[in-house]
């Protein structure tokens, strides 16, 4: 089927679910927040090349600017809340999200 399981707040089976179905997973500000452990577990699971990150703009701002406008601007906090859960750099972050952008929505 495939496609993108948006601002993603499921657990592992799910995910799971959706990768076998051909999805992406794309974590929003919501992997930034320190009670958001189910979505860390799954982050720090899902495969690099399925693996996308949002704004979800204007809503979800990941911490520190939680219950603030979402912008763009903000996702180097998600991908620095991702690059912690996985235990890879942000930059490894940066080209795995950036290229699995460019390669699903043909850019």
């Amino acid at each position: 089927v495939g496609g993108v399981m948006h601002c993603f707040t499921e657990d592992w089976d799910t995910a799971r679910a959706a990768l076998d179905l051909g999805f992406s997973i794309s974590m929003s500000g919501i992997v930034s927040f320190r009670n958001a452990r189910t979505v860390h577990e799954v982050a720090a699971k899902v495969p690099d090349d399925r693996l996308l990150i949002e704004t979800d703009s204007p809503y979800l701002a990941p911490a520190p600017h939680r219950g603030k406008r979402n912008e763009s601007s903000f996702l180097p906090l998600i991908a620095d809340k991702l690059a912690e859960v996985k235990r890879i750099k942000t930059d490894d972050v940066a080209r795995i999200t950036s290229a699995n952008a460019r390669e699903l929505f043909n850019l």
